[in-house]
């Protein structure tokens, strides 16, 4: 089995140009990419930057091994100067980008990578693989967890996805509030607590229900979670609590009416002497579905596909733009992928309360200081060295403070404007 390096995460003609800007004698133009959206998904009112950590410590890894430049030289992908180029890379450059957990909106500078040309350039796809894919699963999470008013949300798409894919969405899904996830290398990686009960499977397996239970009550007590809707979902609380006894910490559902059965659950929990039992739901919820269930008596969700997916929008559709050459502002001037030239610094002003009603984007300067203004860019490599990165949980924590500080309507789940507005300004 091949594992696959950073420096191969990345597309064909990202080489060619690296090799034609040598032999041309442009490589080496100090040059500013960013990464920016155009526009939010159909009926997001946010974004959510996640990943970016992530990302520097690919970066920080980005090399192409004696084998990788052999197999480019090979087939063609980059000639002997390309070769040479790529045997001594390292990127010596600088990149500021929104915090890790910061909001973002259409125009927001998220990411900027300064350098030469070709040590910035080959970044490029890597840079939108892990934004991209991050971005849209930490914003579709954060909605799922506004959704969910409180409670807690188990994070469980690892089947749903690509093996590497599932441990990325599983910390963009912590990041945005999930507070666990059924995937035990995610668990390993990077910290997160993992929760798991049984699949029906494990009930199937046995004679009956009970003989399920009983097994694993005795391995696991009762703080375990018993999955009760294989046969009968009414029978299958009876004897669960009649297996665990009162006490038991909670049982699972994953299919049916939910909104129904965790009602009809809930009565016969209270009944059979189960008051503190927790009722655990799951099977295909979105934020629309968990939504809908804010009144009923759940008191925890699984999300999995949904989450992995991005809830319909998978991608946050980040774009990876040069903007500027040696100090002077560039554009693109596509019609519909048009680009503003220069270097961006963003500032989010707030009211005194602390809500948050602009974001200033300011071209080639430095925006004016206003009281209650808060800058959302900060340095995360310079020349070439990656700088202290937030923990995990820091970038968790700074999401749940930006989520408070928007305006109600920005949380509402229906289709509207940004949250904030952004307004560009040019440097006098």
């Amino acid at each position: 089995m091949h594992t696959l390096r950073p420096a191969l995460l990345t597309d064909h003609y990202e080489l060619t140009m690296v090799s034609a800007a040598l032999r041309d004698g442009t490589a080496h133009r100090r040059c500013v990419f960013e990464a920016f959206s155009r526009r939010l998904p159909t009926g997001r009112r946010y974004g959510v930057v996640a990943g970016t950590t992530r990302l520097v410590e690919l970066i920080r890894d980005f090399r192409f091994e004696p084998a990788d430049i052999d197999f480019l030289r090979r087939t063609g992908v980059v000639d002997e100067q390309g070769a040479d180029w790529l045997a001594d890379y390292r990127f010596t450059g600088d990149i500021d980008g929104y915090t890790e957990g910061e909001l973002f909106f259409p125009g927001s500078p998220i990411l900027t990578v300064s350098g030469g040309f070709a040590e910035c350039v080959v970044l490029e796809t890597l840079v939108l693989s892990v934004l991209n894919h991050d971005c849209a699963v930490a914003a579709a999470a954060a909605r799922m967890v506004t959704a969910a008013r409180g409670r807690a949300l188990i994070e469980m798409g690892s089947r749903r996805t690509h093996e590497e894919a599932a441990v990325a969405a599983a910390r963009a899904a912590y990041l945005a509030g999930f507070r666990f996830t059924s995937n035990l290398a995610a668990g390993r990686r990077y910290g997160i607590p993992t929760a798991g009960t049984a699949a029906h499977a494990f009930t199937l397996l046995h004679d009956d229900e009970r003989a399920a239970f009983a097994s694993q009550v005795a391995t696991l007590g009762t703080e375990t979670t018993l999955l009760v809707d294989t046969y009968d979902i009414s029978q299958g609380i009876r004897t669960a609590i009649e297996v665990a006894g009162p006490k038991l910490r909670a049982v699972r559902i994953d299919s049916g009416d939910l909104a129904v059965i965790a009602q009809q659950s809930r009565q016969l929990l209270d009944s059979l002497g189960a008051t503190e039992t927790k009722i655990i739901v799951s099977g295909d919820l979105d934020e629309y579905a968990i939504a809908a269930l804010a009144a009923e008596p759940v008191d925890s969700y699984g999300a999995g596909t949904a989450v992995v997916t991005g809830s319909g929008a998978p991608t946050a559709g980040l774009v990876y733009k040069l903007v500027e050459v040696e100090g002077r502002p560039v554009v693109k001037r596509s019609e519909h992928k048009g680009t503003i030239g220069g270097r961006k610094v963003a500032v989010r002003r707030h009211k005194p309360t602390g809500t948050a009603v602009e974001e200033v984007v300011v071209v080639q300067g430095v925006p004016d200081h206003r009281p209650n203004d808060r800058l959302p860019q900060r340095s995360y490599v310079a020349d070439g060295e990656p700088l202290a990165l937030p923990t995990l949980d820091e970038s968790r924590e700074h999401l749940r403070h930006c989520l408070i500080s928007i305006p109600w309507e920005g949380l509402k789940l229906s289709a509207g404007d940004p949250a904030i507005p952004v307004t560009v300004e040019t440097a006098q």
